[in-house]
């Protein structure tokens, strides 16, 4: 298996003395040092518990659980601080210092300059007769083909522009972001002799006094450092440890003070590109660079850890500090398979659907409620362990979602079930995707033409790529400005349906989501929400009782869905000063469903009812069962049945909930205390002794007048 978890190293390992520092230069000379050799786990020791950090060993007394874990935080919190006085040099992106560093080397620069400017300036001429020869639309797929091969050759700061870019449907057509996203972090390692030096000056510690052994060359390698399994000396674990690679600073800091210099040149003669090329470069340098600081990239797991690893399927490794600076990370060793290994996985008697389905419903809760997310879920950083867990690695790439954006995502799903384009197009107001003074209303045709065609089936059945795909034409014919933080949803989820499409064609990751969602709605107190599932709800003065028993039937498919809080909201709002119109409409269809529950039963039991019974309520003597006051049309009387139909299936997966309780009925009545709610009730009450009173009146007389719907 081409595992990064599985590769295990035996035998003696030669460490040269020959120590070089992270930038590459050389500072002791060559020296053989003893071979370390893979040692054996030593046996527990009684009454001994190790730190988190697999060190600062506490004796264990009776009843001192507490006192334990207290000291444990305690030095766990030391280690951290001294982690961070080790990386208190790392580099910050700074356009001006690299400016100032760079502006006084110019042979430096000039070389630079000469190898990209081949590399991408060939790229643009041919861009130039493809518009001369009006063969852009033609072209498109090769030129994306071709820019794709640069990057790659120009070194790890343009693998990760071009995959940064294979994000942001706003500045590339799809040809471009499809061949970009195929841009991979696998570029030639450095030597180990260098890595180990590394890790030497980073720590202040000989290699043989860290560990009992470390695998003679790396396990995974990538655009910006190493990774190298080793067993640590002083507690027996097994860690991954990653080295940063020799002048990767250098590279990219130079890299991006010439790339930002062609931001300016973009974005005063290029017309067709309307985002601040400039702004895009600094957010995403700055986001390099503190990839760059491997104590951050600690700390963005460990919140990490914090927020999202209590399910009990998914893994996240935890950080050992003692072991951690700026420049190398140690972590715990993650046992398990890449995701798209799917042969592994299933050899281990794991299902990929299960484990993709772990990972968009973690992703869901990342993105949408915590609002801190993990931005770069490859198949290389995301492993299927042995005991069917998912396994998150490498946090250097994280990012927040705003608040609001959080609640406008959720909305913006249920303007595209509805159809409510004008409202979609109003989202992206809230989405900052838009300034406010940009008219929506061109925007609105684009994304009626798109969505109708594709949602000629239901939006379950959706593909996420099909719908990136329409977007990012929309977003690339108008004025918009993508956040960073929504092209990395982007690629995101992109990834976990692709790994889900590899394993199943038919697999459709918003069905997959759809639950999340609906579970949100249903629950969520939020004012945003809450309008949004009225929206859904209520439409053109009638209540849709079919998307609320969707709802309801896709809210139990989530794990966290509770009836306790289904519904309350919508229930708190409309007992609420703001609440009168909805309460009309409420009225109106609670008269229709009173009805529907006493006359429908009725109906139902007819034959089991007393001769006089029926000859009273139903005229049985006349033209037929239902010509006395119950007289009503074939299909008002299948309607009726129906909707009554409806509503005991509702109520039956509010019953059927696994944490239904006949308490959760509490908070309703006391809320029906309220003055409204009693107003309310008697205003149901008195439109349905009116409403069965105008039946009476029109058997009695018989006049053939259509019965009022409501009477509020």
């Amino acid at each position: 298996m081409n595992s990064l978890a599985l590769a295990s190293t035996t035998g003696s390992i030669t460490i040269s003395r020959t120590t070089h520092s992270c930038n590459g230069r050389r500072r002791v000379r060559h020296r053989p040092r003893a071979a370390l050799v893979e040692a054996r786990p030593r046996p527990p020791v009684p009454a001994i518990r190790e730190g988190p950090n697999g060190n600062n060993a506490v004796p264990v007394l009776a009843g001192d659980s507490a006192l334990l874990s207290s000291r444990n935080r305690a030095n766990d919190m030391q280690a951290e601080a001294k982690a961070m006085a080790r990386a208190v040099n790392a580099s910050v992106y700074s356009p001006e210092l690299l400016a100032l560093k760079y502006g006084s080397r110019p042979i430096k620069v000039l070389m630079r300059t000469l190898e990209v400017f081949f590399g991408l300036g060939s790229f643009g001429f041919k861009l130039w007769l493809d518009q001369l020869n009006k063969q852009i639309d033609q072209n498109k797929r090769v030129r994306a083909i071709e820019l794709r091969k640069i990057f790659t050759r120009l070194g790890p700061t343009f693998v990760k522009i071009g995959q940064g870019l294979s994000t942001r449907p706003d500045l590339c057509p799809p040809e471009y972001l499809e061949e970009l996203a195929e841009l991979q972090d696998a570029l030639p390692t450095f030597p180990d002799a260098e890595a180990f030096s590394c890790i030497e000056r980073e720590l202040g510690i000989p290699l043989d006094s860290i560990y009992s052994s470390i695998s003679p060359s790396p396990i995974a390698a990538a655009s910006l450092g190493q990774v190298y399994k080793a067993r640590l000396k002083l507690s027996g674990q097994i860690v991954a440890v990653k080295v940063q690679r020799p002048g990767i600073e250098e590279a990219i800091g130079l890299d991006f003070f010439l790339i930002r210099g062609l931001g300016f040149i973009i974005n005063k003669y290029v017309d067709i590109i309307s985002s601040d090329v400039v702004a895009l470069i600094d957010e995403f340098a700055r986001r390099v660079y503190q990839e760059l600081n491997y104590v951050q990239e600690g700390q963005n797991a460990r919140r990490f850890k914090k927020l999202y690893a209590d399910k009990q399927d998914v893994l996240v490794p935890d950080i050992f500090w003692d072991y951690t600076s700026g420049k190398v990370l140690t972590m715990d060793w993650v046992e398990g398979v890449k995701l798209n290994e799917q042969d592994a996985i299933e050899r281990q008697g794991l299902k990929v659907l299960d484990l993709v389905n772990t990972g968009i419903q973690c992703s869901l809760r990342q993105l949408l409620e915590y609002g801190y997310f993990h931005a770069d879920p490859h198949p290389g950083n995301l492993l299927a362990t042995p005991e069917g867990k998912l396994a998150f690695l490498d946090f250097g790439m994280m990012s927040e979602t705003p608040e609001e954006a959080r609640f406008a995502i959720i909305g913006h799903v249920v303007h595209m079930v509805n159809r409510d384009y004008e409202a979609m197009a109003r989202d992206y107001y809230a989405l900052d995707f838009l300034a406010p003074d940009v008219d929506v209303s061109p925007i609105v045709p684009a994304l009626r033409n798109f969505f109708d065609d594709a949602l000629n089936s239901t939006v379950s059945e959706l593909n996420f790529k099909t719908i990136v795909d329409g977007l990012g034409a929309v977003l690339y014919q108008y004025p918009f400005n993508v956040p960073a933080y929504y092209a990395l949803i982007l690629r995101s989820l992109t990834v976990l349906e692709g790994l889900a499409l590899y394993a199943d064609p038919e697999f459709k990751v918003l069905a997959a989501s759809y639950p999340y969602f609906a579970k949100r709605l249903l629950t969520d107190p939020n004012p945003y929400l809450r309008d949004a599932l009225i929206e859904l709800l209520f439409k053109d003065g009638r209540f849709r009782w079919n998307r609320l028993e969707n709802l309801l039937v896709q809210g139990k498919k989530d794990r966290d869905f509770s009836a306790n809080d289904a519904l309350q909201p919508v229930l708190k709002l409309l007992l609420g000063p703001e609440g009168e119109e909805l309460r009309v409409l409420v009225i109106k269809e609670a008269i229709s469903v009173t009805e529907a529950v006493i006359l429908g039963s009725m109906i139902d039991s007819y034959n089991s009812m007393p001769d006089l019974m029926r000859t009273l309520i139903f005229n049985a003597n006349t033209s037929g069962p239902l010509s006395g006051p119950l007289t009503m049309s074939d299909a008002e009387r299948e309607s009726m049945m129906q909707l009554k139909e409806q509503v005991f299936r509702i109520w039956g997966l509010l019953r059927t909930s696994e944490n239904f309780d006949p308490a959760l009925l509490q908070p309703i009545l006391q809320v029906l205390q309220e003055p409204e709610a009693r107003s309310l009730g008697g205003r149901v009450i008195g439109g349905i002794t009116q409403r069965l009173a105008a039946r009476l009146l029109k058997q009695v007389l018989r006049v053939p007048t259509t019965v009022p719907a409501s009477v509020p």
